[in-house]
């Protein structure tokens, strides 16, 4: 990759990058920090890396270097600690996404990184694994209980309008 594939690089993939961050950490700062972070690794990597596979390396970096940080701050958590019910959204929402927002909020790092990866972001089951380096067969299984998280939290579509 040469610095004018590198520049394109930025302007086509750093927003949804900084999405996909901000979608799982809730941090803007931290959100624009990881990204900058995972544009340094290819940079400095920009001779190994092609510039076809660079959305996909920077997501992968990203992500990495996102579940890096969480573990060193101990904020995982886990998948039984997460309390709901049938019907867990009781506050009177009317609006579907802030409900859906708020539930995908509650799902494990892991969990959450693959929906979003698959539902937000459009990849398939093949690039997630290489992302997350899970095999695909995880990433199905976690999409699979991620969802069903989403379904039991969200219960009916009568108690959501």
């Amino acid at each position: 990759m040469n610095i004018t594939d590198y520049n394109r690089c930025v302007d086509d993939h750093a927003d949804g990058l900084y999405r996909f961050l901000l979608k799982n950490i809730k941090d803007k700062e931290l959100a624009r920090d990881l990204v900058q972070e995972s544009f340094m690794k290819l940079w400095e990597k920009r001779k190994e890396v092609e510039h076809k596979k660079s959305k996909s390396y920077l997501f992968t970096t990203g992500y990495h270097t996102m579940i890096d940080f969480i573990r060193k701050n101990n904020r995982i958590v886990s998948y039984d600690t997460v309390e709901y019910s049938e019907e867990s959204h009781n506050k009177g929402y009317s609006d579907l996404k802030e409900i859906l927002n708020e539930a995908v909020e509650k799902l494990p790092v892991d969990q959450k990184s693959v929906v979003l990866l698959r539902d937000y972001e459009g990849y398939s089951y093949k690039e997630i694994a290489k992302i997350t380096n899970l095999t695909e067969s995880q990433v199905k299984v976690y999409i699979y209980r991620a969802r069903l998280f989403l379904k039991k939290y969200i219960g009916s579509p009568d108690m959501v309008v």
